[in-house]
């Protein structure tokens, strides 16, 4: 037994070691670079196919192929990267998710690359490097961290990489060349990569899918290890290697065996997926960015003629044999899924060929009457019932990312996808002996191909339908810009609950159709090196276009099908990759496909002078006697002056306030019926803040900060940068939860409100740096305000336009590429649109020219005329002066008595 154990642990140590080397270099690569090497397992495949090919194909000393292989190819493949693919990144300031699609365009290119050269099947002569024994192993890995640690810590390259680390471009401007210290963590990470593969390949088949996922589940390691901790990633690959090894000794019996058994030989499959789920991210480098651009134009209507008559094709010269046509219009349904999730939602999903892959195998358990709790079913009605089953399952991905975007999200998904495929579709229990046929009467190709036809036709039907109504604008608007879409009104963790759910209904009927396409079920085909696959290919083709899901399903068929194994990876590999460098190409070229648009007529927007910069707040003139202010407003009502003090007896502190100056008195515009009606004909509530605190670390941002937004009051609020104002307006906002304090609203305890729920109560927003939705109209930006705002109203979106010149034929021009001023006025309109009784706005003045600020005045003097609670956080101080009734300043996180 104690024989058995140390067996086991040596075996354990040895597959420890090389996770650990793994999650080093991924480490070292992401803190030099920012980018999460998700193409770490394919470097690490070509690497061991080379050393083999030098050994055995060629008969090369293995010391001699070794040292070529480690020492002069790995790296070279990590220069070029960083030369080719990463840098140019870098330089046109590319955002994570560019990152990532490059990332996975590199994965699919080496997989698709060495598929092609070398084969798909599995080679078992891989040389052994280090021998049997995992102590070579180990000590390279400990020699490693110890090396990194020693010169991070006392070379002058390691502080030139932490500076880089802590702020690349202060780096830069202090003189240290942060593309050197780059190349350098790709040129090491790429080293342990080639070494991770040289070593794993004896032990596991060397083909071009299987090793790169085998690495790609032990960057779990690295996720344990919040990209930061060499020690604990080592430690962490070397505990759950043992334990893997170890639990290969535990048989119980009954029912939980098979499930034991594959757990115990996929512990770093659970320790990803568990990482992902606890531990969501590393910085905030992983956070998915704002839109910029608008979303690409539908097709025209020549291509879809086009694509129609490619499709009805084999129908027409390929007789009785369409076995490989047959499965591109289930793959398309498949990528439809996709462009629901990605293209319309905005959320970035590697786990779809999990659901296909759940739909293909609970049509084919259903027909055969394998599916617990459930009767057997015609083939038919067995695809719609997997439908049924797996949309709901949608939520175990769609549940993660209301907390998490970009990279965070990425990895959950990814770990779900790999999860499923271990543990069901890789397992005898649950798929030994299944066959899947087709439905009645359509057992012939040329049938079943007309009945997908029909199918793919429904499926773009629905998802074309997403696009339209109030639905597809909060999706488009969730996709253009999370925080706003909230700030809007629009529910955003039940929006993307709602597109996984659809993703993963689509993806399990493209699955089930596939699967009754190829009358079997296959688990390779829903591994999850397809899933990222698919992933590259619709956004290199367009992910918000429904063509490019049908472009891409033929492509990835037709390629494989006419050519060698691994051509179509390679070719969305290297599309995935220019994608990265040019991610507004398709763009481009539907653009140039279409009609081209006419050109705004001169004066249909306002050109404007690039935003003032913010001037230093001086200290306001402190006045005994009353500010002159609009009718009906209170000089200084009780609680309203910030800082006042809550607690019962003590009296309020009083308010800075700027010199008299013109004030608009409500009369210069006429405010439309239905904006003055915001909030209801009765009382409006006053919104509160008591004593609000918020610290980062030991910087405290705000320090007990009491404020009241009147109603009928335009409430000012300046300071120097870093005074807190911004932190304030979001604890206002419900885009931070505070540390301690409240905000209510009319008595009402708010403080938990996400932000879509403070917008529904009557409390709406702008934002410092502009917010607008790139791909929706001017009008559909308004729009989505009406219909997601408190009052929920469409006939107010006229009013709205009209009061903010926006009625005339700029309402049908995308936002994307409008000048600052009108975009200013869409935002505004759309907080308008809502009807609050609260409007909060962060710096609205920015990038107005004078006559804009003067109209945006009068509206506001409007609006607080008409009984609207208006907080304006602001630089021009002569706005201000010329609006405000009571204006506070706030000073390292308080408002100065």
């Amino acid at each position: 037994m104690a024989s058995l154990t140390y067996e086991l642990t040596l075996a354990g140590l040895a597959v420890g070691s090389a996770a650990a080397l793994t999650g080093v270099g991924l480490i070292v690569t992401y803190r030099a670079t920012g980018v999460l090497n998700l193409a770490h397992g394919a470097i690490a495949m070509v690497c061991a196919y080379l050393l083999r090919q030098l050994v055995v194909e060629w008969g090369w000393p293995l010391p001699l192929a070794a040292a070529v292989t480690l020492l002069l190819v790995a790296p070279g493949i990590g220069l070029l990267l960083d030369r080719g693919v990463f840098r140019p990144l870098a330089v046109i300031g590319s955002d994570p998710a560019q990152t990532l699609v490059a990332s996975i365009g590199v994965f699919v290119l080496l997989v698709g690359g060495a598929a092609l050269v070398w084969g798909a099947g599995a080679r078992p002569d891989a040389p052994v490097l280090l021998g049997d024994a995992p102590w070579g192993q180990l000590a390279t890995a400990v020699v490693l961290v110890v090396l990194v640690g020693a010169v991070t810590r006392w070379t002058r390259f390691g502080r030139e990489l932490r500076a880089v680390v802590d702020n690349r471009p202060l780096a830069v401007l202090g003189g240290i060349d942060a593309d050197r210290v780059a190349a350098a963590g790709w040129a090491f990470g790429s080293f342990t990569a080639g070494l991770t593969g040289v070593l794993l390949a004896p032990v596991v088949r060397l083909d071009p899918y299987g090793l790169p996922l085998l690495v790609v589940e032990v960057i779990a390691v690295a996720v344990v290890a919040r990209m930061r901790s060499l020690p604990v990633a080592v430690a962490c690959a070397l505990a759950v290697g043992v334990a893997q090894a170890q639990l290969t000794r535990v048989h119980p019996s009954g029912w939980s065996e098979p499930l034991l058994q594959a757990v115990g030989a996929n512990l770093f499959v659970v320790a990803l997926l568990v990482a992902a789920l606890v531990l969501p991210g590393a910085d905030t480098r992983g956070s998915l960015p704002r839109t910029s651009a608008p979303a690409l134009p539908p097709a025209p209507p020549a291509a879809w003629l086009v694509a129609g008559v490619l499709f009805l094709l084999p129908l027409g010269f390929a007789g009785s044999d369409l076995q490989t046509s047959v499965q591109v219009p289930a793959l398309a349904v498949v990528l439809l899924s996709l462009v629901v999730v990605t293209g319309r939602g905005g959320q970035i999903s590697l786990g779809q060929a999990a659901y296909a892959g759940l739909g293909a195998l609970f049509t084919a358990l259903l027909s055969a009457g394998r599916f617990p709790g459930l009767p057997e079913l015609p083939e038919l009605p067995s695809l719609l019932v997997a439908v049924a089953l797996v949309a709901p399952l949608g939520v175990l991905t769609g549940w993660p990312a209301i907390g998490r975007r970009g990279l965070a999200l990425a990895l959950t998904t990814l770990a779900f996808g790999v999860a499923v495929s271990r543990f069901v579709f890789a397992q005898p229990y649950a798929t030994s002996g299944l066959v899947l046929g087709r439905p009645a009467g359509f057992a012939g190709d040329r049938a079943y191909y007309l009945l997908e036809l029909a199918l793919l036709a429904c499926a773009l039907l629905s998802v074309a339908t997403l696009r339209r109504g109030r639905t597809g604008r909060a999706l488009a608007a969730m996709r253009d810009h999370e925080t706003a879409a909230a700030a809007a009104g629009v529910p955003v963790p039940a929006l993307k609950l709602l597109a996984f759910v659809m993703g993963a209904a689509l993806a399990a009927l493209g699955g089930g159709m596939l699967g009754m396409g190829l009358r079997a079920f296959d688990p390779a085909a829903f591994d999850p090196v397809r899933a990222l696959l698919w992933f590259a290919a619709v956004v290199v083709l367009g992910a918000g276009n429904l063509l490019g899901a049908c472009a891409g399903a033929a492509l990835l068929v037709g390629l494989d099908a006419g050519a060698r194994g691994g051509a179509a990876a390679a070719v969305i590999g290297v599309l995935a990759v220019l994608a990265g460098r040019w991610p507004d190409a398709p763009h481009r070229a539907l653009r140039w496909l279409r009609p081209a648009a006419p050109e705004p007529r001169a004066g249909l927007v306002r050109r404007v002078r690039p935003a003032r910069a913010a001037p230093p707040a001086p200290a306001p003139q402190h006045r005994a006697g009353p500010m002159p202010g609009p009718p009906r407003a209170e000089r200084h009502p009780p609680g309203a002056g910030a800082g006042a003090a809550l607690g019962a007896g003590s009296p309020p502190r009083p308010a800075s306030r700027f010199p008299p100056a013109a004030r608009p008195r409500g009369g210069g515009r006429r405010l439309p019926a239905r904006i003055g009606r915001a909030g209801g004909s009765g009382p409006r509530p006053p919104l509160r803040a008591w004593g609000i605190r918020v610290a980062y670390g030991a910087f405290t941002a705000l320090d007990g900060v009491d404020l009241t937004v009147t109603p009928g009051h335009v409430t000012g609020l300046i300071g120097a940068n870093g005074a807190g104002k911004s932190t304030l307006f979001h604890c206002l906002c419900g885009t931070l939860r505070p540390d301690a304090g409240r905000v209510e609203l009319d008595g009402v305890d708010i403080t938990r409100r996400p932000a879509h729920a403070r917008t529904r109560l009557g409390i709406a927003r702008t934002f410092q740096q502009l917010a607008v939705f790139p791909s929706l109209s001017v009008e559909e930006n308004v729009r989505l305000g009406a219909e997601q705002g408190h009052a929920r109203d469409p006939g107010a979106v006229e009013p709205v336009l009209r009061l903010l010149d926006l009625a005339g034929p700029v309402r049908r021009l995308p936002a994307a590429g409008l000048p600052t001023g009108t975009l200013r006025r869409v935002e505004l309109g759309r907080a308008l649109a809502g009807q609050p009784h609260t409007l909060l706005l962060d710096e609205p003045a920015a990038g107005l020219d004078t006559a804009e600020t003067e109209q945006l005045a009068r509206v506001m003097g409007a609006l607080a005329a008409d009984g609207m609670a208006v907080l304006v956080v602001e630089h021009d101080l002569d706005l201000l002066a010329g609006i405000a009734h009571t204006v506070h300043t706030m000073t390292a996180g308080s408002i100065r008595p």
